[in-house]
Parts: structure tokens; C-alpha cells; sequence
């Protein structure tokens, strides 16, 4: 994969009103632990689903190259996820991949960031740091306390090394940090600042969950989000530019970050390489992979006209908003939810067949291995 985004938990200090997912939010106490012990329970499994190779050829500068992890929550940096889960993902991903390690990259508000995890982040391999709340939507960043915040991150990185690159289109110069046109060193790790906002994300946000409910989401129909970077294009073609899927604290998997209404499997019961093999199959999933979601039900049905008349629905301002996303929502409730489900019962099935061959297979070689065994000498 080019990129793989793995969200570790939905514990989160925040409760934004843009949020795509609801689950995102503050827990306290025993609701902590237990969000916290979602992703406990599964990211050895994740881990050891993935693909051996995390890498991906690119095409321009005609190599292999590692593959980019993007880990998020919610906010890993916090008490209760930070030394539970984060850092024990961390060490384990080194310990299944040791120098063949993916690009480890951490998403994060920044402000419970402090000297003290930067430093232990950068010791465990993180190598890029996203800082993801420069908008007005995140709390105590609206209007000029966004740059306020952006310059004190500034410091605590130049204190470590740590260079500041660019996703590019900014507008406004104090976005930019002040050596933009310096390409960061070779192996040196970097970090950037990106939010919910048209110079420094996308200009849409996405239909969904407290975004959608609150009606902040401005995508129209024609914002195709599936061929966007992010998106489902490509994310087929393991090994290939463009290949990404996200995945979910339980160990689900979807083709994009928006992700999908049902996922299509689970890295905590299979490998990657055999969900998507199977789901490969389905004619919706390669028009999601083709990024044309339009043509997602053209063998059952949906032409594009109809397609589109099921892409629009009432968000919780009562707007009537219409975008492909929806149309896909639709068409997954309607038709593919059920496709995906039955695809993953008859690959389980065969997974527990090979297994109780091979059971049974390890219990006769016992038995005729014990037979074999000489018996003891009498004295």
C-alpha cells in the first residue's frame, strides 16, 4: 500500500462539531478504558494481517518505496491512550517489521503534545507529525489563536530537529512556515499543520457524522470524493501509487477514510491480501477502485440517473444535500452491505476448514510420532 490509515481508538479530548464520526468524543473512566481496550484487543492481529511487504512502487522515480502509516484516533497523545495503547502499537509495529518498518506517521490536535512525548514519539520511529486542528472549529484555535498556537509548535519542533514542510495552497502567509521554499533533509523528520479549512484541507467537509448533523457539509454532487487522494481510487492495487485504506479500532477495513456504510472485512479475523482478493470480485468495488462510485450498480440496475436520485437526503439542519458519497450509503444498505457479508461468511468458512484440516493433520503426526517413540529400557 502507498498508505495505510489505522485509526487506534475513538477516545478523543474533543468533541468538534465538524467531526465525520460521532464516536469521536471524550470518555472518562470505566467508558475510557473499555473504548481503549477495543483497540488492545486487536492491534497485534491487525498487525500481523497486513502484508509482509509494506511497500509500493512509484512510478516516478521508478522504485519501491515504504509504505506510509498514518496512525490517529480520536487523540493518541492523551493519559489513558498514550502509554495503553499508542506506544505499545508503536513498539509492536517495529517488532513485526524491525528496519522494514512502514513510515510511521502520527496525527494529532497538537496541544496535549509536550517535549517529553515528542521526544518519545521521535525515539520509537515516528517520522512525520501531522497537526491537524489549524481551523475555527477546533476549540481555542478560532480566528488569530490558531497562529498563536501554530508558532509555539514551531518552537517545541525546531527544539528537536524536527523540520516543517507543506501540504501547499495556502493562502494566507502565516500558515506557511518560514522557510517553505527548504525541502526538508533527507531522513529528517518533519511535521505540518492541515484543518477543516479550504487553504489548508479540503474546502468541503465531508458528509458525515457531527459534520453532516450539524450541517456544516458543503460537498455538492459534484464533489467526488472517491477519486480524491483518501478516496477508494486505487486502493485495490497493493503494492501501487495510490493504494490506501483505512482502518477501524476493531480491525475493520474500507476503502476510504470516509469510509464506506459496512466495512469490507476485518484485519482482526483475516489478511488483507485475502479480503481484498475476495471483494475484488464484486463489479461496486471496482467502480469504487476506478473512483467513478456512479457506476457502483450499473450491473444490478442503477444507471447513473438512478444513482444519483438515491444520493440525496436531509441533514440535520433539514437541507436537502446531495453528493455520490450518499448515492454509495444508499446502494451499500440497498444492495452490497449483504454481498460483502455473505463473501466474508464463506471466507471465514474456508479459514476454519483449512484450520481443522490442519488440526486434525498435527493430531495424527502426534499420535504416529508417539507410537514411534521407543520405550523405556527396563533396569
Amino acid at each position: 500500500m502507498q498508505s495505510i490509515y489505522w485509526v487506534l481508538t475513538w477516545a478523543c479530548h474533543r468533541k468538534c462539531a465538524h467531526c465525520y464520526d460521532d464516536r469521536f468524543r471524550p470518555y472518562v473512566r470505566d467508558a475510557l478504558t473499555n473504548v481503549v481496550a477495543e483497540g488492545q484487543r486487536t492491534y497485534k492481529d491487525v498487525l500481523a494481517n497486513l502484508p509482509d511487504d509494506l511497500t509500493w512502487y512509484n512510478p516516478e522515480t521508478k522504485m519501491r518505496e515504504k509504505t506510509l502509516m498514518i496512525l490517529a484516533g480520536g487523540e493518541l497523545l492523551i493519559d489513558g491512550v498514550r502509554e495503553e495503547l499508542f506506544y505499545p502499537a508503536l513498539d509492536a509495529i517495529q517488532a513485526r517489521y524491525g528496519d522494514a518498518a512502514p513510515l510511521l506517521s502520527i496525527q494529532t490536535t497538537g496541544d496535549v503534545l509536550t517535549p517529553e512525548i515528542l521526544d518519545t514519539c521521535l525515539a520509537k520511529g515516528i517520522t512525520s507529525i501531522s497537526i491537524a486542528s489549524i481551523d475555527d472549529y477546533h476549540s481555542g484555535m478560532k480566528g488569530d489563536r490558531k497562529f498563536i498556537f501554530m508558532e509555539k509548535i514551531r518552537e517545541m519542533m525546531a527544539s528537536r530537529g524536527v523540520q516543517e514542510v507543506s501540504l501547499g495552497g495556502e493562502k494566507d502567509e502565516r500558515l506557511k512556515g518560514p522557510k517553505q521554499d527548504i525541502k526538508a533533509a533527507p531522513g529528517a523528520p518533519t511535521f505540518l499543520f492541515f484543518g477543516a479549512q479550504p487553504d489548508l484541507w479540503i474546502g468541503e467537509l465531508w458528509p458525515r457524522g457531527r459534520a453532516f448533523a450539524n450541517g456544516l457539509s458543503e460537498a455538492s454532487y459534484e464533489t467526488n470524493f472517491c477519486e480524491r487522494w483518501s478516496g477508494a481510487k486505487n486502493f485495490l492495487h497493493i503494492g501501487e501509487a495510490g493504494s490506501e485504506i483505512s482502518i477501524e479500532p476493531n480491525g475493520n477495513i474500507f476503502p476510504c477514510c470516509l469510509k464506506t456504510k459496512s466495512p469490507l472485512g476485518s484485519l482482526a479475523e483475516e489478511r488483507l491480501e485475502d479480503i481484498m482478493s475476495s471483494v475484488a470480485s464484486l463489479p461496486a468495488i471496482q467502480a469504487l477502485n476506478a473512483g467513478d462510485p456512479e457506476s457502483m450498480g450499473l450491473d444490478q440496475g442503477w444507471d447513473r440517473a438512478f444513482f444519483r436520485s438515491q444520493s440525496t437526503v436531509k441533514d440535520g439542519k433539514g437541507r436537502e444535500v446531495s453528493n455520490m458519497c450518499l448515492g454509495c450509503d444508499s446502494f451499500f444498505d440497498i444492495k452490497l452491505s449483504a454481498q460483502l457479508r455473505e463473501l466474508r461468511a464463506e471466507r471465514l468458512a474456508k479459514k476454519l476448514s483449512r484450520k481443522r484440516g490442519v488440526d486434525h493433520f498435527n493430531r495424527v503426526r502426534r499420535a504416529v510420532n508417539l507410537h514411534k517413540r521407543p520405550h523405556p529400557r527396563p533396569l
